[in-house]
């Protein structure tokens, strides 16, 4: 298991944006599980939406994109480089993420071909699928 710390030692998201907790376990060029544990303190909730938060989409995405991330920076060929988005493909939002929700991150590396991969990403809570897709990454 990794920690806040660790993972900083990987990817290069810091906060505010850094957007996963911990990572449970990840195979370096396969696949990654991490979680995000999302706080009634988040700062986008001041916004997203007043007396209603829910967390928006596409930061959902970016914490799948971390965790791919974790997966591939975690190469040794790939250490100090960064991960980009390249796509997102077949993406559905199928649950929202409140406050006091423990989102389950998991992305499997299905392709890649030299810089360009791409990634089968799931997030759940509880068992149930929040958002689940296809992100595709360049590294940089």
């Amino acid at each position: 298991m990794l920690n806040k710390e660790e993972i900083k030692n990987i990817i290069p998201q810091r906060d505010p944006f850094l957007m996963i907790d911990e990572v449970e376990e990840f195979i370096p060029g396969q696949s990654c599980i991490a979680y995000k544990n999302v706080s009634e303190d988040e700062y986008y909730f001041k916004g997203h939406f007043p007396g209603n938060p829910i967390m928006p989409g596409v930061l959902m995405v970016e914490a799948l994109a971390q965790t791919g991330a974790v997966a591939i920076l975690s190469l040794e060929e790939n250490k100090g480089r960064n991960a980009l988005f390249g796509g997102i493909d077949k993406l559905k939002f199928k649950k929202q993420v409140v406050p006091g929700d423990r989102l389950k991150l998991e992305v499997k590396i299905i392709k890649k071909k030299g810089p360009i991969g791409v990634g089968e990403a799931i997030a759940t809570v509880d068992g149930k699928i929040a958002v689940k897709g296809e992100l595709t990454f360049a590294v940089v």
